[in-house]
């Protein structure tokens, strides 16, 4: 029997979380949601309001033999603006903060020492604020908003590059590692 495992990342939008790992060998699939706050079932409007405490996320379900939770956690760091713990990019608030969610033990040591390294790479004259927390329970989001970016080429690609998102990226990471 193949033993999948699941990976949980926050990174600002969930829709530019997506396509970023699903382009991936061993990626089995990327869903957008809703993870680490209180109330059940949220819905985009709850949790954009801000008054759930869940923050927009993506659940990885991978092949462990294929792509490794380490190679995972590379792709993520390279999403973001790891600095940044009031959101990302042109979104503000709880429900945008970058997070890395590890659901055991192996996950956790290694989210880590992944944050601990790019610490110390240099790469950033601040310092790395994202925070690691244990996995709860996770509410898929709504259909309109899973794989936004192959639904909505046009939209996404706009909110992408007007959000601030493309150009940190290109800037800040493209010579890096």
């Amino acid at each position: 029997m193949q033993q999948y495992e699941q990976a949980t990342f926050a990174g600002g939008c969930f829709w530019c979380m997506v396509k970023p790992f699903d382009q991936y060998d061993g990626v089995i699939d990327v869903v957008s949601g809703y993870t680490g706050g209180n109330v059940v079932n949220p819905t985009y409007q709850q949790v954009c309001a801000g008054h759930t405490g869940h923050t927009e996320a993506v659940q990885i379900t991978f092949d462990p033999k294929i792509i490794t939770y380490k190679k995972l956690l590379d792709i993520f760091w390279r999403q973001i603006d790891p600095t940044d713990s009031q959101g990302q990019f042109a979104d503000r608030g709880n429900s945008y903060r970058p997070v890395i969610f590890y659901h055991n033990e192996f996950q956790h040591q290694l989210a880590l020492a992944s944050k601990q390294a790019l610490q110390e790479s240099g790469c950033f004259d601040k310092p790395i604020k994202v925070a690691i927390e244990p996995a709860t329970a996770f509410y898929l989001a709504e259909d309109d908003h899973q794989n936004y970016y192959i639904k909505q080429p046009q939209h996404y690609n706009r909110y992408y590059q007007l959000s601030g998102r493309a150009h940190f990226l290109s800037e800040h990471w493209t010579n890096n590692k």
